[in-house]
Parts: structure tokens; sequence; C-alpha cells
């Protein structure tokens, strides 16, 4: 995902955190978060939790995941953060 942020110019902060630590991490400064597909079954509740702070949530497709495409899953979340704006 950093690499496909920085060929498309894009300046962002990419962090990998465990689904335990959503309380402690996010705040209203995240722009949307990404679910690995083993916690996929988490997202419901993920999504109740970051619903008051307007953060989008969605579970990576586990092919993009499996096959680390960056560039696929870097896309998502671009489109989740324009969905997100409008």
């Amino acid at each position: 995902m950093r690499a496909a942020a920085e060929a498309a110019g894009v300046e962002a902060d990419i962090e990998a955190h465990g689904v335990g630590s959503v309380d402690r991490r996010v705040d209203n400064t995240i722009d949307c978060v990404l679910l690995g597909p083993q916690i996929g079954y988490q997202a419901k509740q993920v999504k109740e939790k970051l619903a008051p702070l307007g953060i989008p949530v969605e579970v990576i497709p586990m092919t993009d995941y499996g096959m680390v495409n960056g560039k696929a899953v870097f896309e998502l979340a671009q489109r989740l953060i324009e969905e997100n704006k409008k």
C-alpha cells in the first residue's frame, strides 16, 4: 500500500494493528480502517464502534490480501475515503 500511495503521489500514513487495538489506536484523524479477511467476522462490531467517528470500515478482499496486492488495497482505501466525503 505504501508503494502504491507513493506511486500515486499521495502522502499517506499507513499502519497495521491488531483489531484489539481499535479503541486505543483510532481517533478522528483516521480516514478509514481496513480489516484483514481473517477477522472479517468482526467487521460489524468494528463498524458500529467507529460509526460515531464517521470512519468507514471495510474488509480487504481475500484475493487482494493473499496476493499482497497493495495497489488494489490502496485503491479500496481511496474509494472508502472518497465515498465517506460525500
